[in-house]
């Protein structure tokens, strides 16, 4: 059945027709970042040192910030580019047949350098803990971007991950050289670390900022989000959007609204990929006509599904009985 949620001020929203309407003209879409291999791994709770515990299960999945952002906006039929760097070795073979075999053309590859991977474990309440090893995923170079000169890109979303990393630099500096794209940004949970050199370039770019209620407390240091959402705010001049788990979102438009929606309750698997498939979802709301309310509404929707699945993404079937049933 196709959901409908409701936002605090008690304005229904439908989440019923969040596909592509075909008459309209869709926003075209830039997705930076890395796509990686996840090897998740379930357990009880998380080892104490010299603890000797046995995991319940483990696999192997595609994932990464950036794919799984641009997972979720291809299920919404919005034109996408995914620019996501391959490597060398197991990881980076099983990224590039994985990719091909996803509908994602590899648009990087980095010949000298091996693919990294994510370790995910994953506790019985269905929290994540990451240990990342990184490899040509992470990386960026501007002389990459020289073949999509040609195409006109309204929106890119990139991570704070990336940005982190020494090549970020680059990264900023192409982004940069597009000031008239309109730019989301996701800092994650080491947006604290990134240098304020970094993050001073990347805050007047006037950059949309997505992120979740600790990252905002840690970043602006209030112990509110309606206070963080000001704050960063005030250094940004553009919306900033807050997820709060099954309670929901808040967000404070560039216009000077402010608001919350509501969340839609799920029982959780996995939080896997929830931050990466909402802004996918907020995104592609937004290429395809839906006003920002709405297309939290239906990102909302979106990612109380994904903690609902093992993994970081839904498969089409799973996306088509959420929004069509």
């Amino acid at each position: 059945m196709a959901h409908d949620a409701e936002s605090l001020n008690g304005e229904a929203i439908s989440t019923g027709s969040a596909v592509r309407d075909t008459d309209y003209q869709p926003k075209n879409i830039m997705v930076i970042g890395s796509t990686c291999v996840d090897i998740i791994i379930n357990i009880d709770h998380l080892p104490k040192t010299e603890e000797d515990i046995h995991p319940s299960s483990q696999s192997l999945a595609l994932g990464g910030c950036a794919y799984n952002v641009a997972s979720m906006i291809k299920l919404f039929n919005a034109p996408l580019t995914l620019i996501s760097p391959v490597g060398t070795g197991f990881y980076g073979d099983y990224v590039a047949r994985e990719l091909e075999r996803n509908g994602f053309p590899v648009a990087v590859h980095v010949p000298d350098c091996e693919n990294g991977c994510c370790y995910c474990l994953v506790e019985a309440s269905g929290e994540r803990t990451f240990m990342s090893y990184h490899g040509a995923e992470y990386t960026f170079r501007k002389k990459w971007m020289e073949e999509f000169r040609q195409t006109v890109y309204d929106m890119v979303y990139v991570c704070g991950l990336e940005i982190e990393e020494p090549t970020g630099i680059e990264l900023i500096e192409y982004l940069e050289s597009q000031p008239e794209r309109e730019l989301f940004y996701a800092p994650g949970p080491r947006g604290v670390r990134i240098s304020s050199e970094k993050t001073k370039r990347l805050y007047a770019l006037h950059p949309v900022l997505h992120i979740n209620e600790p990252e905002a407390k840690s970043l602006s240091g209030c112990g509110s989000v309606e206070e963080a959402a000001e704050t960063l705010f005030s250094l940004t001049s553009n919306t900033v959007i807050i997820t709060l788990g099954e309670k929901g979102t808040y967000c404070r438009e560039r216009t000077g609204n402010s608001y919350y929606v509501d969340g839609i309750p799920s029982a959780v698997v996995d939080t896997i990929g929830a931050g990466d498939s909402h802004i996918g979802a907020v995104m592609a709301s937004l290429s395809i006509g839906r006003n920002l309310k709405e297309a939290i509404c239906i990102a909302n929707t979106a990612a109380s599904a994904v903690v609902g699945v093992k993994g970081a993404s839904l498969t089409k079937e799973e996306f088509d009985r959420l929004f069509h049933a």
